[in-house]
């Protein structure tokens, strides 16, 4: 299918070309659903009929058919974990993170029409669109990330409550008697323990190498824990399974491209390949891998068990702020997996203090709009409710909304809260032998210093909200000193700087908002006449102060309607009207409640109807650029749902400041 066929609009494309998305992360739980929802809207927007499948923590949802496959046009693969690619031989396929389908999901969809079509033989993952070799490494390890989370959760928390339940105290610390039932529940935690490095470094090598390479990732991952192979007493633990997971890979990669006879060929994946693999990395890792990596592995586990005060806390400070970071991305993944993987090692403690930090960026968002929620639109204040019920179980992810509409006052807030976080944890000693971090883990017996952990989460979620109500203020302040809208640079409403009509043009590009307020909309009205109801949204206009003559502005729409019907159908209406009697650009907006007839090429009745009046002179580029704006919003079924369903003015303006950012157009020609 061309490429070139992803340029047409909404309006005009027929839903006849299909998109198949596959979305994934290492959790499966935040960023897989996001990057669905966002993929599904933007070929909706580009006009396309699409189908995500989701490989989240509850397994595989919406899978294809083979007669999906068979008709669909291209496919878009946003995941951080392994995904078989065999079924989309011959196929237009973009593979890219997680993060992109987020992002950028209008581009991937794009570039998936544009991408050559997959060959038969090629059955692996592909680097992330073509991207550079760090991709395909970051990949492979979240893809062992995401299949070693199962089994360190299950035998950590196994442990946890055997501990709590069973364990007796003594001068050497909780001890499970001999022969009891708890003894047996701890034992069977331990084993998760065990397994883990293993399904590491197999997942790793099947993310490089497919199949033949799950079996030598694992069995050389049990040598690299297996330190009495190589003649070490602690082994080389996830450091180990780490190299281990990507030398198979990549060697059973290469052993796969080598050429053989035909009838060795069907062998080769299930004998050759995988016992090749095994000899080579195996051996080397005995011969001569093994000691020097558990050497690190040791020299690290006693640089950390030897931490006390000062260092200790920087230690915290260090993982609370890595974790708030990127919310879930690859900072946030690097400090979780050292964490969880020193569980196994028997020093819980950096984990402790990763999981305080867990909890703090959504925990500190949802409180920020609670205590100052005139800094944040409706759908963003909503946003923050969802973040605190996701802060509880430890979703770092549930803070992205809202980070996403403000970086620059979001991201450093949740920095310095889990750098609080992690490093009061720290400082206290807190440790926790599950790794996953939020409240949930503290009800579940997983955390010690109990207290101590709730201080560090909440002072931590405090900051957070703090330092982002104290960045978002400032902004909304110098906003209001340069004459700019604070609700469109850093998502404080119009409210906190209005623009004045009597005021200078600002720098920066106005928008919408700049030229509506609650004065100039009603609601569910009952004129059903066309140049009634202009006239009436004319009056409406007169309360900002900038039209003058309201008999002008609604004969110079009546003009424009004589050239032509401005009903675009779908129930809108834009009437729009150039004349003297307007001093500076404004917008009116009525819902009608039983729509009128507008002319309009579908046949529909106009039950949206905005006005737009602009001076004389501005006729040229304020007009068409305002013009152009809000149409696009309008083609948006979910502007137009929020707008039919409002219930207040405030409402609508809370739904086109939704809509702004995504909308802002250059000027058009006439």
């Amino acid at each position: 299918m061309p490429a070139t066929r992803t340029e047409t609009t909404s309006r005009t494309t027929p839903p006849d070309i299909l998109i198949l998305g596959i979305t994934a992360c290492p959790t499966g739980i935040a960023h897989t659903y996001m990057a669905a929802e966002k993929l599904e809207a933007a070929a909706r927007e580009l006009g396309y009929d699409i189908k995500v499948e989701t490989h989240g923590s509850v397994g595989v949802e919406g899978t294809f058919s083979p007669e999906e496959i068979s008709r669909a046009d291209a496919i878009v693969i946003a995941a951080d974990t392994q995904i078989d690619l065999a079924r989309f031989a011959g196929k237009r396929l973009i593979n890219a993170r997680v993060a992109d389908g987020i992002h950028q999901p209008q581009k991937l969809i794009e570039d998936a029409l544009a991408a050559q079509p997959r060959s038969g033989g090629d059955t692996g993952v592909a680097p992330n669109g073509g991207a550079d070799f760090g991709g395909t490494l970051y990949r492979a390890l979240m893809n062992g990330v995401s299949y070693m989370i199962p089994f360190v959760v299950v035998g950590g928390l196994l442990i946890a409550i055997s501990l709590s339940l069973g364990g007796e105290a003594t001068p050497q610390g909780l001890v499970i008697p001999e022969g009891s039932f708890w003894l047996t529940i701890n034992q069977i935690g331990v084993i998760g323990f065990t397994l883990m490095v293993p399904i590491l470094s197999g997942f790793i090598a099947y993310a490089i190498a497919d199949r033949p390479g799950l079996a030598p990732g694992m069995i050389c991952g049990w040598i690299a824990t297996t330190g009495a192979f190589y003649n070490s007493e602690s082994g080389a633990g996830f450091i180990g399974g780490i190299v281990t997971g990507f030398l198979v890979g990549f060697v059973a990669l290469g052993i796969k491209k080598i050429p053989v006879h035909r009838f060795i060929r069907p062998i080769m994946p299930i004998l050759v390949i995988p016992v090749l693999t095994t000899l080579i990395v195996g051996g080397a890792f005995v011969l001569a891998l093994g000691r020097p990596i558990a050497w690190v592995f040791e020299s690290m586990t006693t640089f950390l068990t030897g931490l006390e005060g000062g260092s200790v806390v920087i230690l915290g400070l260090i993982l609370g702020a890595m974790v708030a970071f990127d919310m879930g991305g690859p900072i946030n993944k690097t400090a979780f997996l050292f964490g969880g993987a020193l569980i196994a090692t028997g020093n819980p403690a950096p984990m402790g203090m990763v999981a305080a930090a867990i909890a703090v960026p959504p925990l500190g968002m949802g409180l920020a709009t609670l205590i100052r929620g005139r800094y944040f639109s409706k759908p963003e204040r909503e946003a923050g409710i969802a973040a605190l019920f996701m802060g509880f179980f430890g979703i770092t992810e549930g803070a992205i909304p809202l980070a996403a509409a403000k970086p620059l006052q979001v991201i450093p807030a949740n920095m310095i809260g889990g750098a609080v976080a992690g490093g009061i944890a720290a400082l206290f000693g807190v440790t926790d032998s599950v790794p996953h971090g939020g409240p949930i883990v503290a009800v579940f017996g997983a955390v010690s210093g109990v207290p101590m952990y709730f201080v560090a989460l909440i002072v931590g979620a405090v900051v957070t909200a703090l330092v982002s109500v104290l960045l978002l203020g400032i902004s909304a302040r110098r906003a209001g000193r340069t004459g700019t809208d604070a609700g469109t640079s850093t998502g404080v409403a119009a409210s906190v700087a209005p623009a004045s009509p009597a005021q200078p043009a600002p720098p920066l590009r106005k928008t919408v908002l700049d030229y509506i307020d609650e004065r100039t909309i009603v609601l569910d009205v009952d004129e059903t006449d066309r140049d009634a109801m202009i006239r009436t949204l004319a009056g409406l206009m007169t309360t900002t102060g900038r039209v003058s003559d309201v008999a002008a502005v609604a004969q110079a729409a009546f003009t424009r309607e004589e050239h032509g019907t401005t009903g675009i159908g779908d129930g809108i209406a834009i009437p729009h009207a150039k004349s003297d009697g307007v001093t500076s650009p404004v917008i009116a907006f009525a819902r009608s409640r039983n729509g009128i007839d507008w002319g309009s090429s579908d046949g529909s009745k106009a039950t949206l109807i905005f006005l737009i009046a602009v001076p004389e002179a501005d006729a040229g580029t304020e007009h068409l650029r305002v013009l152009a704006q809000l149409s696009r919003a309008l083609m948006k079924p979910a502007f137009r749902a929020a707008i039919q369903s409002a219930a207040t003015p405030a409402d609508v303006l809370d739904a086109l400041a939704v809509q702004v950012g995504a909308t802002k157009a250059e000027p058009t020609p006439v």
